[in-house]
C-alpha cells in the first residue's frame, strides 16, 4: 500500500485520555483523543481539513441538522495485526456509499481519496488505542451535519465532516451466540423510494419503537419485512440478513430499501468464491415459516460491521417461535465468521485484497 496522497495538519491534545480496560469495553461509549475536522461552503467547496482534539462541537442552534435531519454517517473498524499493523477493512467501500448517500441527501459529495486517507491519518494518530483482546476493535464513525443556520424546507449551503473513534468490545453482549430475532409486521422501515438504502440517521430514529418492542418481549433485534406488503424479508435490525435453506442462501436484493452492507458484499464473495448457491432475491418470511415446517432450514445469519456475524438461534413472528438449527451457531456462519475476522486482524490470507494497512511516517 502506497503512502498516502494527501496530508491534514495535526493539532495533538494537551489531555491525552486515560484508556479503557480492554476486557471491559462496550460499544460505543469510549472515545479517543483526536478527530478530523473538514468544511464546506456553497462555491468554496469542501476545505480546512485538519486533526483536532477530541471535543464538543459548537453549532448555531438554528442548524438544518437539527431541523430538517439533513445528515449522514458511516462505520468502520481498524484492527491491529499480530505483527503490528494496522488494519482497515475495505474503506474504500465505505467512501463510495457515503457519496450514494450524500447524493440522497443532498449533501455535496466529498473526494473518495481525501475521504480515506483522512480516516487513515486520523486512525494513525490514535492507534495505540486499537483494543487487542478478541473480539474488539476501533471503531471508525465519519459523519456530516449540515450546519448553515436557518428554517426552512432547502439544502444547506454548508456542512462539516468528521470522523471520531471509539475503541469497542462485542456489539452483542452474546457475543458469537445465536441471537433471538423478533419479525416486525407492525412498523415500517422503509419503501422503494425513500432513504432505506442510505446510512442516515432517519433510518434508524425510525426503528428505535420497533426495537424497544423486541426488547419487552425478551428479543435482540428486530427482522423487517416490506413496507408495502409486510410479507418480504428484509434487513434484520442493523444488519443484512441471509437465510440457508436447502443448499441455496438467499438474501434480499438491493432494490432501494436495504442497506448494501460491506460486510453483506463481502460475505456473497466469499460464498461464491467457496461454490456456494447466493441468490439476492425476494422471499417471504410465511415460506421461510413453511420451510422450516419442512426441515430445510439450516441456518439463519445477519452480517454487519458492528457484530461483523451474528448467528440467529430463534425467530418470533406472529407469537410463533422457531429454534434454528437447533439454538447454535452454525457450519458456514462460523466459517464466515473466521474468515472475515481472520482477514481483517491478518490472520487469514486476504485473497481479494481488502485489507488496507495503515502507515504512519
Amino acid at each position: 500500500m502506497s503512502s498516502m496522497k494527501y496530508r491534514f495538519p495535526i493539532f495533538r491534545t494537551d489531555v491525552p485520555k486515560n484508556k479503557p480496560n480492554a476486557s471491559e469495553l462496550e460499544f460505543g461509549t469510549e472515545f479517543t483523543d483526536h478527530m478530523f475536522e473538514m468544511r464546506y461552503v456553497e462555491g468554496k467547496g469542501w476545505y480546512d481539513g485538519k486533526i483536532i482534539p477530541y471535543g464538543a462541537i459548537t453549532i448555531d442552534p438554528a442548524a438544518a441538522v437539527f431541523h430538517y435531519a439533513q445528515e449522514m454517517f458511516e462505520g468502520l473498524k481498524a484492527y491491529k495485526a499480530e505483527d503490528g499493523r494496522v488494519l482497515l477493512f475495505r474503506p474504500d467501500m465505505n467512501a463510495k456509499r457515503t457519496n450514494r448517500t450524500n447524493e440522497r441527501m443532498c449533501i455535496p459529495l466529498i473526494d473518495e481519496e481525501i475521504y480515506v486517507d483522512a480516516i487513515k491519518q486520523v486512525v494513525d494518530i490514535d492507534k495505540d488505542w486499537i483494543p487487542n483482546k478478541p473480539g474488539t476493535a476501533l471503531y471508525v464513525r465519519p459523519f456530516i451535519i449540515a450546519d448553515e443556520p436557518f428554517l426552512g424546507v432547502r439544502a444547506s449551503k454548508s456542512y462539516r465532516f468528521y470522523i471520531i473513534l471509539s475503541p469497542v468490545g462485542p456489539y452483542y453482549k452474546e457475543g458469537l451466540a445465536p441471537t433471538k430475532i423478533f419479525v416486525e409486521d407492525e412498523y415500517v422501515r422503509a419503501t422503494i423510494g425513500g432513504t432505506g438504502f442510505a446510512k442516515i440517521g432517519g433510518n434508524y430514529a425510525a426503528g428505535l419503537k420497533s426495537q424497544e418492542k423486541a426488547h419487552s418481549k425478551g428479543y435482540s433485534q428486530v427482522l423487517w419485512l416490506d413496507g408495502v406488503e409486510r410479507k418480504y424479508v428484509e434487513e434484520i435490525g442493523t444488519s443484512n440478513a441471509f437465510f440457508i435453506i436447502d443448499d441455496e442462501i438467499i438474501t434480499a436484493p438491493l432494490e432501494g430499501t436495504i442497506l448494501p452492507g460491506i460486510t453483506r458484499d463481502s460475505v456473497i464473495h466469499l460464498l461464491k468464491d467457496w461454490g456456494y448457491k447466493v441468490s439476492e432475491r425476494r422471499i417471504t418470511i410465511a415460506d421461510i415459516y413453511k420451510a422450516y415446517d419442512e426441515g430445510r432450514v439450516k441456518e439463519i445469519f445477519a452480517t454487519g460491521t458492528a457484530a461483523v456475524i451474528s448467528p440467529v438461534g430463534e425467530l418470533c413472528w406472529n407469537d410463533r417461535k422457531i429454534i434454528i438449527n437447533d439454538g447454535e451457531i452454525g457450519d458456514i456462519s462460523q466459517k464466515l465468521y473466521d474468515t472475515l475476522s481472520g482477514i481483517q486482524l491478518g490472520k487469514v490470507e486476504d485473497k481479494f485484497g481488502w485489507s488496507v494497512c495503515v502507515e504512519g511516517d
